[in-house]
């Protein structure tokens, strides 16, 4: 199991999250209307979502590579979420494209990804059937 504990922090108007690793703190942005004059204090709950798949995907990804002894020099993933108009504004869509450096071959990656994002990531896993999971890739 796996805990994590989110605490507000009214004099930052964010909250923290700390999770099972002493020392690491998230800072999570409070809701605030674009117009309150709240300049955002970290990343959004939903902004979150996004950098939890990418980056569970890209460790996959690395794994996967790495284990096929593919020189894998750098990973980046850009995710991009739509989410429905209306409350609670659940993903309808998220789109993880990865780039990926090394001299690669393209048959290579395109298993990476697909077990990455089909089989292991958690997090993906755990939106799917919410939300159409959409990927792609790029060698650089």
């Amino acid at each position: 199991m796996r805990t994590v504990t989110v605490a507000w922090q009214p004099e930052e108007e964010r909250f923290s999250a700390i999770g099972t690793h002493p020392g690491q703190v998230i800072a999570i942005n409070a809701p605030h209307p674009p117009d309150s004059g709240h300049p955002p204090t970290g990343f959004s709950p939903a902004e979150l979502l996004l950098a939890s798949a990418g980056s569970c995907a890209a460790w996959d990804v690395v794994q996967i590579l790495g284990k096929g002894r593919h020189p894998v020099e750098g990973v980046e993933v850009r995710v991009t979420g739509e989410q429905s108009t209306e409350a609670p504004y659940a993903y309808t869509a998220i789109t993880v494209h990865f780039i990926v450096r090394g001299e690669l071959r393209p048959a290579a990656v395109e298993r990476a990804v697909t077990l990455s994002c089909e089989r292991y990531c958690s997090v993906l896993a755990t939106v799917r059937g919410v939300a159409t999971v959409t990927t792609t890739f790029e060698i650089v």
